[in-house]
């Protein structure tokens, strides 16, 4: 279609030249089809662009949702080809195919569609988004055999969990407020296997507490994997088949572009769970598409705000430590920083922190990439870096808004880091995460940036490390004998090891057969005394500042291990994966 139909519709005073640029400029940034990308920006709608079409080809416009294919017709044109060229058949007379298309001028498409029938092609024009729910309804079908097996698993498996109890039945449901509501979705194919299968991974994935989704395409293989508590397990193998509707299927819930298989795309969708005692609840997933040789990887990040622990006496914090952070966030100026690998939760962490701050008479601003959740009273702004947004913009527009309280998402650069110490030296309370291996490393990373040793030692306030460990499961744990050597090479002295019980879960139902049910936070709280503050002034290696914290009562992230383990939360295996002695 090309710039024609953004002329068509400019002609018609449907769009302005300078929304047919804009969505151009986007087209030649993300790819896509123009027509798909005007209604994405909402400059005009599917009908707007179907009646335009009927009205320029002189073909008629068709209402696909009241118009049943019979099952025959739908196997003339193959779905790759359907779903290449956004076409459904819908009659054969005598050797005349007429097919519904969003682009009635596409004669490439007429002649590859020909050439596959061996019919006449006729044309009329159906709404884009009509068609993709016609070939989720009509081409899902076809699936169906291959889709039993997998799905009477699945089924099974929620009869059971049903059965035991452990957890509210869900009822996976769109939010009514959601561009493509449920009611929608509903028509593009009740009982398509298609819907059903997304439907329960999606419902699966909060049964089981997964924390993410994996949705993987091999040469040969096709799987879907959960993240719980931090182990990736395999879930199911659909199909190879099924690869590209599923795939499509989670687009279109993310509001993605189908067509565009080429680059990576973020997006998100809201599902509205429903338990037995009709309770609702909000579940959003961040979805990312990656392109990998063979097909789109999908990853949904489950973000379910009621399993957020927003109260840090619940985090995992040993006492002293506990006291130490919260003496820092209540500090009215300096930096605090959390560091720690990728889903170590330190995002957890610096939300549990502005939630104790959040009071009426404080102003907290954040900036996150992505915002994970939302929280009334504070003020959030997701970073965009392609139009220019970034950590450092967002920090220098935050100093004009007067705020007492500021959370940067990550330091990663040396003019993040500046801007954020400048901050916490003229009066602001600065919180923020950075990927380092513990707490004394981190300071040598800041005068890596290029940070001056002066500026670390008067910023700085606290720094937390930390690491998540998995909780052994309550409903099967039981004690078992280590041997004492295996406890001291592990870092307790020898009086600790004779005196220590230690347990690990023998694997039960509620814990899918771990043993493990649920993750605990190990931290190496770092104040940055006087003692740390010289020592930084001077040049001291990391070995120095670690040993002068430990003198002034820091626990090691290993040593706050093995108090997890002499309280009987996890196992020694769960430490040393985690930590190393020393």
């Amino acid at each position: 279609m090309g710039t024609q139909i953004g002329k068509l519709l400019i002609e018609e005073n449907l769009i302005t030249t300078q929304q047919l640029e804009a969505a151009l400029k986007y087209q030649s940034q993300n790819g896509g089809r123009l027509g798909s990308i005007l209604i994405h920006l909402g400059y005009v709608d599917d009908d707007d662009i179907t009646l335009i079409l009927s009205k320029k080809y002189g073909v008629p416009s068709i209402d696909l949702d009241s118009f049943e294919i019979d099952a025959s017709t739908i196997k003339i044109i193959p779905i790759e080809v359907a779903r290449k060229y956004m076409v459904v058949p819908l009659s054969l007379v005598g050797n005349t195919l007429t097919i519904a298309s969003a682009d009635p001028a596409n004669i490439v498409a007429l002649r590859e569609i020909e050439f596959t029938t061996g019919f006449k092609i006729e044309s009329v024009v159906a709404t884009e988004g009509s068609i993709l729910e016609a070939l989720e309804k009509y081409y899902g079908t076809s699936h169906s055999i291959e889709l039993q097996d997998v799905y009477k698993k699945i089924a099974e498996q929620e009869r059971e969990n049903e059965a035991d109890g452990s957890e509210p039945d869900l009822d996976i449901n769109i939010d009514e407020e959601d561009e493509i509501s449920f009611q929608q979705l509903q028509k593009a194919g009740e009982d398509a296997p298609i819907i059903k299968l997304v439907n329960l991974i999606l419902s699966q994935s909060i049964h089981k507490r997964a924390s993410d989704i994996h949705v993987e395409p091999y040469e040969k293989d096709y799987r879907v994997r959960f993240r719980i508590d931090g182990i990736l397990y395999d879930m199911m193998h659909p199909p190879l088949k099924l690869r590209d509707a599923i795939t499509s299927r989670i687009k279109i819930m993310a509001k993605l572009d189908i067509s565009e298989k080429r680059l990576p795309q973020d997006g998100r969708i809201k599902v509205r769970t429903k338990t037995v005692v009709g309770k609702k609840k909000d579940i959003d997933y961040r979805v990312s598409t990656l392109p990998t040789l063979f097909g789109e990887k999908i990853v949904l990040r489950i973000l379910d705000k009621d399993m957020l622990p927003l109260d840090m006496s619940l985090l995992g914090f040993e006492e002293s430590s506990l006291r130490k952070i919260e003496t820092a966030i209540a500090k009215p100026y300096g930096m605090v920083l959390v560091s720690g690998p990728t889903g170590s939760g330190k995002t957890s962490t610096l939300y549990a922190a502005i939630n104790k701050l959040n009071t009426p008479t404080t102003n907290i601003m954040t900036a996150e990439d992505p915002v994970e959740y939302n929280f009334a009273g504070i003020n959030q702004v997701q970073i965009k870096e392609q139009i220019g947004l970034t950590f450092a913009a967002a920090l220098r527009s935050f100093l004009r808004q007067d705020p007492n309280i500021i959370l940067v998402g990550e330091i990663r650069d040396f003019e993040t880091t500046e801007i954020a110490i400048k901050a916490a030296l003229t009066g602001h309370l600065v919180l923020s995460s950075i990927h380092t291996n513990d707490a004394p490393s981190t300071i040598s990373r800041l005068l890596n940036m290029g940070i001056e040793p002066f500026l670390v030692a008067t910023s700085v306030n606290l720094i937390c490390a930390q690491r998540l460990v998995r909780k052994i499961c309550p409903e099967c744990k039981d004690e078992v004998n280590t041997p004492m050597q295996a406890l001291v090479n592990a870092g307790y002295t020898p009086e600790e090891a004779r005196e220590i019980r230690t347990f690990k879960g023998e694997g039960c139902k509620y814990c899918n057969e771990t043993g493990y049910r649920g993750r605990i936070g190990m931290y190496e709280v770092m104040e940055v005394s006087e003692g740390v503050q010289e020592l930084i002034m001077m040049g001291a290696s990391t070995l120095e500042i670690r040993r002068r914290a430990i003198d002034d009562g820091m626990l090691t992230l290993r040593r706050s291990g093995l108090e997890k383990v002499r309280a009987g939360l996890t196992t020694l295996d769960e430490v040393s994966r985690e930590t190393v002695n020393g």
